[in-house]
């Protein structure tokens, strides 16, 4: 779909909850889809998938609090807190009943939101992700692939991180985005662009680390979530050149119907390194 065509299908919106003013896109006519992206993401990672979906579906592609063009609260980044408010905004749209696709960080956030609203989650989708407490290992991996999750680490050490990234967020992100993709093509300057914007907007290298800074938070939270086993069909994707088969291992552990596998020849950034594969499973599965 060429830009003019996505700009006629979907529309920009922002709506607050909570006094949190939250940025979403939203297109397409049929039964709600929520899509819930990454880091150091935000909606526009889902921009390659959005117009299959929206064939089909009525597409919600939200940036979380801290993420894109919605606000950088000072705290509420465990992820308890975070599903709360995307819940206020599906409550503000007046829909009660759709499915949810996250990837990464979005997928940290609608695990504890499938169960908290289980009874409005008709399917969910979970792309390569780390979960903590879940399918995140508690204590960091040693071995040939270590550098791929350096970051979980370093992201929660307080003020190094600022003092070593801001004024070099290009860098950042440039390593983040074409290091960890299976083809580093898949991210054009114009993309990198686009994320630096929103990571160099203010607070948003702060927010960024908060998701992680949250993270024991989360695990806490998880386990006491995860007596409780996610009832709704499940379908889970780990990338071939990153989470792999875990993926599906993990949620395993958590879900009660899950279905899934290996995304071949990707790597982590799954919404745009394989959006046509992706955008074919969710349809199937949606429309099951």
């Amino acid at each position: 779909m060429d830009p003019d065509s996505f700009n006629d299908t979907f529309q920009h919106r922002f709506a607050r909850v909570a006094d949190i003013r939250l940025h979403y896109v939203i297109g397409g006519e049929g039964p709600p889809v929520l899509l819930l992206a990454g880091f150091p993401q935000s909606w526009y990672a889902w921009r390659r998938v959005m117009p299959y979906l929206a064939k089909h579906h009525k597409v919600i592609a939200l940036d979380l609090p801290g993420q894109g063009d919605s606000d950088k609260p000072l705290r509420g980044y465990d992820t308890k807190t975070l599903a709360g408010t995307v819940h206020g905004l599906m409550s503000e749209l007046q829909i009660s009943h759709y499915f949810v696709a996250a990837h990464d960080v979005g997928a940290w956030v609608a695990y504890p939101y499938a169960i908290l609203y289980e009874n409005e989650v008709g399917k969910l989708a979970l792309l390569d992700a780390g979960i903590p407490g879940v399918t995140l290992p508690e204590t960091a991996p040693l071995g040939e692939n270590s550098w791929k999750s350096w970051h979980f680490l370093f992201n929660t050490i307080p003020d190094l991180p600022e003092g070593l990234i801001e004024g070099r967020e290009r860098f950042y992100l440039n390593w983040f985005l074409r290091r960890k993709a299976a083809d580093p093509l898949a991210f054009s300057e114009a993309d990198i662009s686009e994320y630096e914007r929103i990571f160099t907007s203010p607070g948003g290298l702060r927010a960024g680390l908060a998701y992680y800074r949250a993270i024991p938070q989360n695990i806490a939270d998880n386990k006491i979530l995860s007596a409780k086993r996610l009832k709704m069909p499940v379908l889970a994707y780990g990338a071939e050149f990153s989470l792999g088969a875990s993926m599906l291992e993990g949620v395993k552990k958590v879900a009660e119907n899950v279905v899934g596998g290996t995304v071949q020849n990707c790597g982590h950034y799954v919404p745009e390194e394989a959006p046509e594969f992706i955008s074919d499973e969710l349809t199937r599965f949606f429309g099951e």
